[in-house]
């Protein structure tokens, strides 16, 4: 028995969610099917998918775009190849690619805001919603599919977390000294870190302006460490310049697998603007780094109950909130909430909970 994957593309962070549900079928009588609509092969990706079988279909943007008629007749022919009993689409493309090229059940993941605001998105899953599961990232991301998509049934529309590895992501730490000589940071400093595109959503504004106002009681020589890259990275260095901060403020660009450095930090920052889940959190939390989050978005649902939260956009807060993490006794963070919560072993036991999985899979 097989269970079909459509993902829209690799990129990242999408190979990593291909993971996490290709993971729900581990040591269960089903195998996995992945299939990526664009980009071209890869041996790279198709191993660290972890699914049975791994297709690329290898379109581009553009030819996904409209009907998508190449993609359904391949999807098709694909559904051919084995017994299928579900379907698991990764945002909308997909989920159409889904719903007109089988005649499965359709859990419909999604991982953004706004899917379904456009009214022209909406018939197509209206009449097919009685085969069909919503599942937000988080909370959030659920009630901003609820809002868009009236006439559903609550139970259709659910939260399924993010998560991680939690055993396989501490087992890629580097320690707290080799982390610092290999990004090249001082041993003895307390470091602010964060990581992130550089792009208007993750609104490093507030949390360059949080640390200028921070700095002067901060322990001598504390740096603010970013890792990314994107469109805003001159906009931002300016900033820094003119806050007088730029001597304690470090672009590092891209870090390949920049998770297993978050040992490096004393705390973690976090500051979007409503972000639908924040893997990086969880990578922090995974660390035991202490960590600071906006009050808005699926982020808050993470840090909730176990980091430090500040009113989102307000730097002031902000700066109250790193001045108390810093003078706090609590060194590292307790990873209870993440493997409670967010690991792979318990978002496995939710999703084979949920009825509509149940029904399916029968």
């Amino acid at each position: 028995m097989w269970v079909l994957q459509i993902c829209h593309s690799y990129y990242p962070p999408f190979l990593d969610c291909a993971r996490q549900y290709s993971a729900l079928f581990n040591n269960t009588p089903y195998k996995v099917l992945t299939v990526y609509l664009t980009g071209a092969e890869d041996a790279a990706v198709a191993r660290d998918t972890c699914s049975d079988e791994v297709v690329f279909l290898g379109y581009s943007s553009g030819q996904v775009r409209g009907l998508k008629i190449a993609a359904i007749r391949q999807i098709k022919k694909i559904v051919t190849k084995h017994d299928f009993k579900l379907c698991i689409a990764h945002r909308v493309k997909p989920t159409y690619v889904a719903l007109l090229g089988t005649k499965l059940p359709v859990i419909s993941v999604h991982h953004n805001y706004n899917d379904y605001t456009r009214w022209s998105r909406r018939p197509l899953i209206n009449f097919y919603k009685n085969r069909m599961l919503m599942l937000g990232v988080s909370d959030s991301v659920r009630d901003d599919l609820r809002r868009d998509l009236t006439g559903w049934q609550v139970e259709r529309i659910q939260t399924l977390y993010n998560r991680i590895n939690v055993a396989a992501t501490k087992a890629k730490l580097l320690t707290r000294l080799e982390a610092r000589q290999q990004l090249q940071l001082p041993a003895d400093a307390w470091i602010l870190g964060t990581a992130g595109r550089l792009h208007h959503d993750k609104d490093y504004p507030t949390l360059l302006r949080g640390f200028a106002a921070a700095l002067p009681d901060l322990l001598p020589k504390s740096p603010l460490i970013i890792m990314g890259k994107g469109p805003l990275e001159r906009e931002l260095k300016e900033l820094s310049l003119q806050l007088g901060i730029a001597e304690y403020v470090k672009f590092l660009g891209h870090v390949p697998n920049g998770a297993s450095y978050f040992s490096a930090f004393d705390a973690f920052a976090l500051t979007s603007d409503h972000e639908p889940f924040g893997m990086v959190l969880l990578e922090a939390m995974a660390a035991e780094v202490p960590v600071i989050c906006s009050d808005c978005g699926g982020g808050a649902e993470v840090v909730r109950g176990v980091g430090h939260l500040f009113r989102f956009g307000d730097y002031d807060d902000l700066k109250a909130v790193i001045l108390n993490v810093q003078h706090s006794e609590q060194q590292k963070i307790s990873t209870e909430k993440l493997i409670k919560q967010f690991s792979d072993e318990s978002v496995k036991a939710h999703f084979f909970a949920l009825d509509f999985v149940k029904k399916a899979l029968q």
